[in-house]
This record gives structure tokens, C-alpha cells and sequence, in this order.
């Protein structure tokens, strides 16, 4: 981060029009321990010269470690307030291209449901949000309006973009909706998987092997830590997603396709997200 993000990251905390990202901003940047965790953990599958996806930014903090990492990033954000910081804080970066959009299925537009009070929680998937009324953990949660968004699939992203080495996911249970936008194995990529939708996980996890990635592994929660701590299979990956706990809650899976990285998962290391 230059001295003029910190600077703009600052305006944005003390920012009233920002207070429903104050707690993510406070969260999210300035913790350098926190910073060097998730930069040693990405840089097993990102490089100085990749180019990034990065689908579901919220305020960025993924954005930033792959750019210190020296990685290219198209980000992809749809909701207005969340584009608003990525813009003041990534304003002077040339390497950072926004798309204000969803990722998905097809072409066109959707309608994106937004949580007010929590926006990280923010969806494109009726379906998660019914999923969330009365489950465990999810009290107070409320999707309280609804905004019309374009979609881009990742392969429209490919062709204008380029092919990334990795994409990261996390689109509140409309991760499968993203991957059927994809039809072709990356090197490497991840999708975060909840307790409340674990359907959505199992069609992920076969889309990903009709493209032909073969190698999985998992790290729950906020902790940055891989489960196996080898590339499982996705049949061992869909019996474990079955098995957890429902207070188990959330993670990413890790999955490297057949011609990418065969090299084993990162090592332990907590990272909070």
C-alpha cells in the first residue's frame, strides 16, 4: 500500500456514507501480521506477472494481497458502496481493473439481494438467502433490498482479460452459478462453500471435474489453514463437505486442475477473513 491508499483507506473509515463498511475497513486493512499470512499463503499459487480474478471483493483486502504479490487483478464487485471504496482505495493502481457486475451462468442481469447491515453477506442467490431464514448463526441476517446487475461469465472475463492463474470465489452461495460460466480448467482456483448451502459445493465440485481439475483441499472458517495438506480427490472433498458440523459454518476449497499445480497445498497458518 502507498502512503496515498492509507491515506484514502482513512477517509474512508471516517466517511459516514462508508459507516456500513467501517467494521470490514477496520477489519480488513491494516494489520501488517494478518497482511504477511494471506501473502504467504497466495503466493503458492500467484506470482509476480499473474493475472488475478479476484470475484467477490468486498472492500479489497484480496485485491491487496495480490498485488503486493505482484499479480494483475480484475475484480469483480456489483454492489455500490463496495465499488465506491474499491475505487478510492485502488484509485491510482493501473494493474487493478473493477467490473461492476456479477459473475455468472450467462450473460445478462440479475437481481442482487443486499444485506443493509452486513453487505459481505450480500447475494445474487434466493436460494442462500432462504437458505440463511432460521438457520443456526445466521439470526438477524436480513436481505432488505434489491438492486438490477449486469452478469458476465468468467469465460466473457477470459477473452477480455486474459486467462488468470487463479481465481478466488466468494459469492454467497452462488458459486456454482459462476463456475457454469467457466469452460475451461484454470491452473488454480478457490470457492467458498457454507453449511447452509452445501448443494451448491457438490455442483461446484462436479463442474470442476467435468473441466478437469483433480485436486482439492479445504481450509474452514477465517483460518487460512488446509485441512489434507495434500490434493484429495473431489469425491473425498464431497464426502467431508457432507460430514462437517453445521456450526463449521464456511471455508474455501482449493482446487488445481490436472495441467496446472501439482505441487503440495500451503502449509498451515492462520489468516483471518
Amino acid at each position: 500500500m502507498t502512503a496515498g491508499t492509507d491515506t484514502r483507506i482513512a477517509g474512508l473509515r471516517t466517511d459516514p456514507a462508508m459507516s456500513l463498511l467501517h467494521r470490514s475497513l477496520d477489519v480488513y486493512y491494516g494489520d501488517a501480521e494478518r497482511d504477511a499470512r494471506m501473502d504467504a499463503f497466495y503466493s503458492r499459487f500467484v506470482a509476480e506477472g499473474d493475472l488475478v480474478f479476484d470475484v467477490g471483493s468486498h472492500v479489497g483486502d484480496h485485491i491487496a494481497s495480490f498485488r503486493r504479490l505482484g499479480a494483475r487483478v480484475v475484480a469483480v464487485e456489483p454492489q455500490p458502496l463496495c465499488l465506491r471504496a474499491l475505487r478510492a482505495i485502488y484509485a491510482d493502481d493501473d494493474q487493478v481493473t473493477l467490473v461492476e457486475a456479477v459473475c455468472g451462468a450467462a450473460p445478462g442481469s440479475t437481481r442482487f439481494h443486499v444485506n443493509s447491515a452486513n453487505p459481505t453477506v450480500s447475494t445474487a442467490s434466493p436460494d442462500f438467502v432462504r437458505a440463511a431464514e432460521g438457520a443456526g448463526g445466521w439470526d438477524g441476517e436480513v436481505w432488505d433490498a434489491d438492486i438490477e446487475v449486469p452478469v458476465v461469465t468468467v469465460d466473457a472475463l477470459i477473452a477480455e482479460y486474459g486467462e488468470p492463474t487463479f481465481a478466488k470465489i466468494d459469492v454467497e452461495g452462488f458459486e456454482d452459478e459462476v463456475l457454469a460460466g467457466l469452460t475451461r480448467p484454470l491452473p488454480a482456483l478457490s470457492f467458498e462453500f457454507t453449511t447452509i448451502a452445501r448443494p451448491v459445493a457438490a455442483r461446484c465440485l462436479d463442474r470442476l471435474t467435468v473441466l478437469g481439475f483433480d485436486g482439492f483441499d479445504v481450509a474452514l472458517g477465517d483460518d487460512k489453514s488446509m485441512t489434507f495438506q495434500r490434493w484429495a480427490s473431489a469425491t473425498d472433498m464431497a464426502t467431508h463437505l457432507a460430514a462437517l458440523p453445521h456450526d463449521a459454518n464456511s471455508g474455501d476449497v482449493y482446487c488445481v486442475s490436472r495441467d496446472g499445480l501439482r505441487q503440495p497445498p500451503p502449509p498451515h497458518g492462520p489468516e483471518r477473513r
